[in-house]
C-alpha cells in the first residue's frame, strides 16, 4: 500500500483539507433538547470525535413536517442554528471538520411527532411496513398523504433554508440524506413512487426531487460544500426497487459533473436491518464518479486500508465504532484494541453510553 493511500494521509474534500481519511458517520442517538435543539451533551459528543477527518451529524430534519424521532435535532429554526453553533465551535477548536446531514423523514414518520398531528407526507400514499417509536411508545406507520405537485417547490426550499442555517450554524458543509428510505429515496424508487406527474414514472422523473434539492443546497453553499448519501439497492425503510442498477447509475451521472465535495455510498445493509443488492454498490458505481466516494459498510481498520489501496474508495467512513471510541482514529493509527459498544444506549438517555466512553489513554 503506498503512502498516498493509507487511513492517514490527508485529502481534499471541496475547499477542507481534511488530515485522515477517516469519517464519522451519521448516526441517530436521540438525545436533542426540547424543540429539537441541539444539548450541551451533544457539543460534547461530537467534540469528543474531533480528531475524525471529517464528521457527519446525525440525520437533521430541515423543517417540522421532516422530522421522524422523538428527540433529534432539527435545523429550521435560530434556536436550533444557535444550539448547532455551539457544537460546530467546540468540533472547530478541538481541530475537527463538520459537515450537517439533512434528513427529511417523510413516510418513515408519525403523525403524533408532526405539527397539528399531521400525517407524514410522502411521493404516494404507500405506507412503511412494521411500527415505529413515538412518546407513547410504538405504534404501526400510518398512510402518508401523498405531496401535490405545487407543494413540492415548498419542500425544496425548507431544504434551501436549512442550508442557509447551517452558515449561521458554523458547519463546514451540508450532506443530504438520500438513503434508507428518506424522502429523497422514497421518491428516486418504484416502491414508493407511485406517481404518475413530472416527479414519478421513468428515473427521470424519479431523480427530479432529488437532484432539485441538490441544486437548492449547492446553491446557498456552493457544490463542493454539499454531499450526498446513496444507499443503492438496500430494502430499509421499505425501500424497494424494480432495478435499483439503473435508477442509481442514472442518479450518480447526473451527480458527477456537478462538482460535490463527496458521494457518501452504503453497500452495508443496515446492521441487519433490510436485504442487500445483488452487487456492490460501490463498485457500480466508482466508474462513473471523477469525485471523491465515501464508503461505509462494517470497515475494519485492515478492510479499509484495503480498499483504499485499490481505489475502490477515497475515505471510510465507520460508524458504531466511533459510538465507543471517541479517539477511533488513533486506536486505528496505533492498533491498539476497540473498545465495545452498549446497544442498549444506542438511542436517547443521558451521557451513559453516549460521553462517558473513555480515550486510550484513560482507559489504560
Amino acid at each position: 500500500m503506498g503512502a498516498s493511500t493509507d487511513l492517514f494521509t490527508p485529502v481534499r474534500i471541496g475547499p477542507l483539507e481534511l488530515p485522515n481519511r477517516i469519517v464519522m458517520s451519521p448516526m441517530t442517538r436521540i438525545r436533542a433538547d426540547e424543540g429539537c435543539v441541539p444539548s450541551e451533551r451533544m457539543v460534547r459528543y461530537y467534540a469528543q470525535r474531533a480528531s475524525a477527518g471529517l464528521i457527519i451529524t446525525e440525520g437533521t430534519h430541515p423543517s417540522p413536517m421532516g422530522r421522524g424521532y422523538t428527540h433529534p435535532p432539527g435545523l429550521h429554526n435560530d434556536e436550533q442554528a444557535a444550539g448547532w453553533r455551539k457544537v460546530t465551535d467546540a468540533v472547530h477548536a478541538a481541530g475537527g471538520r463538520i459537515f450537517v446531514q439533512l434528513m427529511h423523514a417523510g413516510r418513515v414518520s408519525h403523525s403524533s411527532l408532526l405539527p397539528g398531528r399531521a400525517l407524514p407526507v410522502a411521493p404516494s400514499a404507500v405506507a412503511v411496513a412494521g411500527s415505529i417509536h413515538t412518546f407513547e411508545g410504538k405504534a404501526p406507520f400510518e398512510t402518508p398523504r401523498a405531496l401535490e405537485a405545487d407543494e413540492i417547490p415548498a419542500v425544496v426550499a425548507e431544504y434551501r433554508r436549512a442550508a442557509e442555517l447551517s452558515i449561521a450554524a458554523g458547519f463546514d458543509g451540508v450532506e443530504l440524506h438520500a438513503a434508507t428510505g428518506y424522502l429523497p429515496n422514497q421518491f428516486q424508487v418504484t416502491g414508493s413512487n407511485r406517481r404518475a406527474d413530472a416527479y414519478g414514472g421513468s428515473v427521470e422523473g424519479r431523480s427530479r426531487f432529488t437532484l432539485e434539492v441538490i441544486e437548492a443546497l449547492c446553491d446557498v453553499r456552493g457544490a463542493d460544500r454539499v454531499g450526498i448519501k446513496i444507499a443503492p439497492g438496500f430494502t430499509v425503510n421499505d425501500t424497494f426497487d424494480d432495478d435499483p442498477a439503473a435508477t442509481y447509475t442514472h442518479l450518480v451521472r447526473r451527480l458527477d459533473p456537478l462538482g460535490l465535495a463527496y458521494l457518501h455510498v452504503g453497500y452495508d445493509s443496515g446492521y441487519g436491518r433490510g436485504t442487500a443488492p445483488p452487487f456492490n454498490p460501490i463498485d457500480l458505481l466508482r466508474p462513473l464518479y471523477r469525485g471523491p466516494i465515501l464508503g461505509v459498510g462494517g470497515f475494519t481498520g485492515a478492510t479499509a486500508a484495503t480498499a483504499l489501496a485499490a481505489g475502490r474508495v477515497d475515505l471510510v467512513v465507520f460508524g458504531r465504532p466511533f459510538i465507543s471510541n471517541p479517539d477511533l482514529v488513533e486506536r486505528l493509527r496505533v492498533g491498539a484494541e476497540l473498545a465495545p459498544w452498549d446497544v442498549h444506549t444506542f438511542y436517547g438517555g443521558d451521557d451513559h453510553g453516549y460521553t462517558d466512553y473513555p480515550a486510550l489513554a484513560s482507559a489504560n
